[in-house]
């Protein structure tokens, strides 16, 4: 017990409130629901939430993101739990660092956010293998995901595992903790039914075995119909309004409402229009929801071999509101932080009250919520997307937009609209940070694979994801064959065929690499044949079979299997008559010997003599280090891997992942984004013909103050020459908003304003990077706007005809639009 005299050194006013704060965060909550919303003590809630996966960043960047979100209007935090990650080895648990969720939920709990805990233990998440550790696969007679002891043993323990370390830590509500909802599985029920009744049998043990954990909040489950009390059924998708849930007396959630999408290898960058996520965000509230989770609020990145697919790229950006560096990405941060503001003064209305929905026509209606003791809320609500209408209202006019809700807490006053964006857009710029790098090199040692020379050998052509248990994305097949002229096959120049389900495929023949090739999207079998020449004699092949992220998602998606797997792999001549070397003794190799030695870590005693003299380029199997220096500042890292081709990097040891950058998007999906349509997520697509990912995270907590390395390893062969690493900073920042409004600007972090490339009040035409002035212009606008934000970080200027001088403009409601350089 904390003793308070007169002569201690801290205010005693100060004291108390200390005290108040320490038994207001140790207070158990009560967390219950109904069908309305989640009670919070007796109060139901309308909850905002935005998920941010600790792994995907890392702990120095967590408070950042966290106070971002909250400043987003954000009311909690959601995040899966990576049991790959913590588990990479049964029984050998790792709970530091990045990986330390504990911290994280104590971060988000500091800031006075709640936090929805998805246990899963599947997660998809386009995480490899679904979150699953790959011992799981290799423990004898195993069955994921469906009514199987040994499977369901391993998950109880795991989860009970989770649960007991927040209990022990008092971070469920019941404990007093931030955790109101906890989830078990995950997106089951979009493939229940191809496990048949055992697919059922399971559901209802997960469901039991989260009850008898206790942990004192509601289970969820997502996706989920036929969920069985007492768990909650949720919804995931671009739009929910229509959602219902499974039985009466639940409220209707949203679990992920997705803010874009994830990238493939091949594709270009999904986006989704600020607009179209308010919109859905909107409608939602409007149709009796009272919890929605923003997937993703920060996507971040699939450090090391962490992305899954196969064949997704290394960012994860996910057009999230927070970009992958942890950068406010605007319009769409400030456009639904607006939201979150509007919304939250109709909580009462929202979760107490009634609807009546009034039908104007024409895809127009307003929808009323009204409860006693409290301000009736409404929306008005345009789903017509070719039509903007003006709608009368209680005797006032509202101009809504097509395909666009306006918000109106009082029923009076517009405070929003999903179509109408008065936030900046923000173009965010990478800035050269090193100079030209010094490399050295070192080759890929494989004398001994070309050799035939392996750690063990089988009589078969075996599964390479159960071979290797995916400690490596690659595995070696080598096999030897004698030949005569005689045989009826021979021919000067015949065909290697191998028959692999990929993803890659490298085939030498006596030392000498005579092609690859690579799955296509969506079709990872293939077949490879190459025309080479083979030698009377002894003749050695050697393939090397490599993977690009496992599959994470659908019904026995732990069953794809990997590799040359059976082949065949024959030697086909004349006549086509072919030589099946399937059975044949092979020998395999897991891995790289520089993976072995660990030749990207600076710490390693790898024995690797690196060599300074001329670098080779394009030279395939290559490993190359060079050291720079960090810029000052807080600024995102960025490395630039123009040049390279495919391969994997390193900064001091820790991998920031997979590069391909030879996988050129197609063209499928770029163009305009009609916000007035619904949102398709093989649309609004940028970069097409451009690598699918160049740029790749380095976070800051990577580096050190000296001098920091990098090796990248190239499997096919690159100009390193070109390689840089850059900032990620604000360039240029746009904006048009109506009269009546504040125009707001904001260079975010250390920069500030230099530049005011346009500004116009009146009636300007254009969109950010093509503003033009249209028939009226205030002739001082220029001149206010350099005024109020050259030199500054940020800046504020009242929209209204008394700060500029006459525009001349006979429009009822001009506007300014600006162009600022950061």
């Amino acid at each position: 017990m904390m003793e308070i005299t007169s002569h201690s050194s801290i205010p005693f006013c100060l004291l108390v409130s200390l005290l108040f704060c320490l038994c207001s965060s140790a207070a158990a909550a009560n967390v219950t629901y109904d069908g309305r919303a989640i009670i919070i003590d007796g109060q139901r809630k309308l909850l905002i939430s935005g998920s941010i996966h600790y792994p995907r960043s890392t702990a120095q960047m967590w408070p950042d993101l966290v106070k971002k979100a909250k400043e987003g209007g954000l009311d909690a935090i959601d995040t899966y739990i990576f049991w790959d990650s913590h588990e990479p080895r049964k029984r050998e648990y790792n709970f530091e660092g990045d990986l330390d969720f504990i911290n994280f939920i104590k971060i988000v709990q500091a800031a006075g956010l709640y936090v929805v805990l998805r246990i899963g233990p599947y997660v998809c998440a386009e995480w490899n293998y679904g979150g699953f550790p790959l011992w799981l696969h290799q423990i004898p007679g195993i069955q994921l995901r469906t009514n199987n002891d040994i499977y369901k043993a391993e998950m109880q323990t795991f989860t009970t595992l989770i649960v007991d370390m927040v209990k022990k830590e008092n971070l469920l509500a019941s404990q007093g903790g931030p955790i109101i909802l906890t989830q078990i599985e995950n997106e089951y029920g979009n493939f229940i039914d191809k496990y048949g009744d055992a697919g059922k049998q399971y559901l209802q043990w997960c469901v039991n075995m989260a009850v008898s954990l206790d942990v004192g909040v509601p289970w969820i489950m997502c996706q989920q119909a036929d969920a069985p009390p007492p768990t909650i059924n949720t919804c995931n998708g671009f739009y929910c309004h229509k959602f219902v849930p499974n039985r009466e007396g639940s409220p209707k959630m949203w679990t992920e409402n997705w803010t874009g999408w994830f990238q493939a290898w091949g594709d270009g960058q999904p986006h989704r229009p600020a607009e179209d996520v308010a919109y859905a965000v909107a409608y939602f509230f409007a149709s009796g929801g009272t919890y929605q989770n923003y997937y993703m609020y920060h996507g971040g990145t699939n450090f090391a071999r962490t992305s899954g697919g196969p064949f997704l790229v290394t960012s994860y950006d996910y057009d999230a509101p927070l970009d992958e560096y942890g950068n406010i990405k605007q319009p769409k941060w400030g456009h639904l932080k607006q939201l979150h503001s509007a919304i939250k003064l109709m909580e009462k209305a929202l979760t107490y009250g009634d609807l009546n929905t009034t039908n104007i026509g024409n895809g127009v209606a307003v929808m009323k919520y009204s409860a006693e003791g409290s301000t009736s809320g409404c929306f008005l609500v345009n789903v017509n997307g070719s039509n903007d209408v003006t709608v009368t209202y209680n005797g006032n006019a509202y101009f809504v937009p097509g395909r666009s809700i306006s918000v109106l807490p009082d029923c009076v006053q517009e405070a929003y609209n999903t179509a109408k964006v008065t936030t900046q857009t923000t173009l965010m710029i990478n800035k050269p940070a090193s100079s030209k790098f010094s490399w050295q090199w070192h080759p890929e040692k494989i004398k001994d694979t070309l050799k035939g020379k392996g750690s063990f050998s089988n009589n078969s052509l075996l599964e390479q994801i159960m071979t290797t248990g995916d400690t490596s994305d690659y595995l070696w097949y080598m096999t030897s064959v004698t030949l005569n002229q005689s045989d009826p096959l021979w021919n000067d120049t015949m065909n290697l065929r191998v028959q692999t389900k990929g993803h890659i495929l490298h085939a030498y023949v006596n030392k000498h690499l005579i092609g690859s090739q690579y799955a296509t999207k969506g079709n990872y079998k293939f077949d490879f044949r190459q025309a080479t020449k083979f030698q009377v004699g002894h003749n050695v092949i050697t393939l090397l079979s490599a993977t690009d992220g496992l599959a994470n998602y659908g019904a026995f998606f732990d069953m794809q299997r990997a590799g040359i797997d059976g082949g065949p792999v024959q030697i086909i001549g004349n006549g086509n008559h072919p030589l099946d070397l399937s059975n044949n003794t092979w020998s395999y190799k897991v891995g790289l010997n520089g993976e072995r030695s660990q030749i990207y870590s600076p710490s390693s005693h790898h024995g690797a003599k690196w060599k300074s003299n001329t670098l080779p380029t394009n030279a395939p199997m290559t490993w190359y280090k060079t050291t720079f220096e960090v810029p000052a500042g807080n600024g995102g890292l960025v490395l630039d891997l123009e040049g390279m081709t495919k391969g994997q990097a390193w900064v001091n040891g820790k991998n920031i992942g997979r590069y391909w950058l030879s996988f050129i998007a197609g063209n499928n999906g770029c163009g305009p984004c009609d916000r007035r349509q619904p949102y398709n997520s093989d649309n609004c697509r940028t970069g097409c013909g451009k690598p699918s990912q160049r740029w790749y995270h380095v976070p800051r907590s990577y580096t050190t103050q000296g001098p920091n390395t990098l090796v990248l390893f190239e499997e096919v062969g690159g100009d390193v020459a070109q390689v840089n690493l850059q900032t990620v900073a604000v360039g240029t920042v746009c904006a048009n908003v109506l009269e009546g409004s504040t125009l707001e600007l904001s260079c975010q972090g250390e920069g500030s304003f230099t530049d005011i490339q346009f500004a116009s009040f009146g009636n300007p035409q254009g969109s950010c990077g093509s503003f033009t002035k249209g028939s009226c212009d205030a002739p001082n606008a220029l001149d206010v706007v350099k005024k109020a934000c050259i030199g500054q970080s940020q800046c504020s200027i009242d929209v209204a005809e008394s700060v500029f001088s006459s525009s001349g403009c006979s429009e009822p409601r001009k506007s300014l639009a600006v162009q600022a350089v950061c």
